[in-house]
């Protein structure tokens, strides 16, 4: 007698596209609304410039303030994907905490063992992409209940 094979089931949703972010048109079209994005959410949070550089992978003051002024320009892969960390970060925040708390929470000093006592944000300036990535993850988890 053969043995049952059990599948997974199927979902009912149809899977987003992935966005390929090697090719220039799909840059193109995220790059300008990304930074408009990252903008108001270092405004929010009340970040320093030098860090705000810091997060976007170490951009100089020339090009940094030149986004800042003209955001219309092409970005590159990971400069969308650390900008799309800190979105999705500053969302599952915002469903997490009122406004206040939201805003503020990655400039306070955090007991929770990921960050060492350290902030949010000096964890994420530390460690980059991987440790966005990590708070990413933290938040989404404690938005699901767990």
């Amino acid at each position: 007698m053969a043995a049952k094979r059990l599948a997974y089931p199927t979902s009912r949703y149809d899977p987003s596209p992935l966005v390929d972010l090697t090719a220039r048109a799909a840059r193109e079209r995220l790059s300008a609304s990304a930074l408009k994005a990252f903008f108001n959410i270092v405004a929010r949070w009340q970040v320093r410039d030098e860090d705000a550089r810091g997060l976007l992978g170490g951009v100089s003051n020339g090009p940094y303030y030149k986004m800042k002024k003209d955001p219309d320009r092409v970005l590159d892969a990971d400069t969308l994907l650390r900008i799309s960390y800190l979105i999705g970060i500053f969302k599952a925040l915002h469903i997490l905490h009122g406004d206040a708390l939201a805003d503020e929470w990655v400039q306070l000093p955090n007991a929770n063992r990921i960050f060492g006592g350290q902030t949010p944000l000096d964890y994420m300036l530390a460690g980059g992409v991987p440790a966005m990535q990590t708070v990413r993850r933290l938040l989404d988890a404690r938005r699901g209940g767990v």
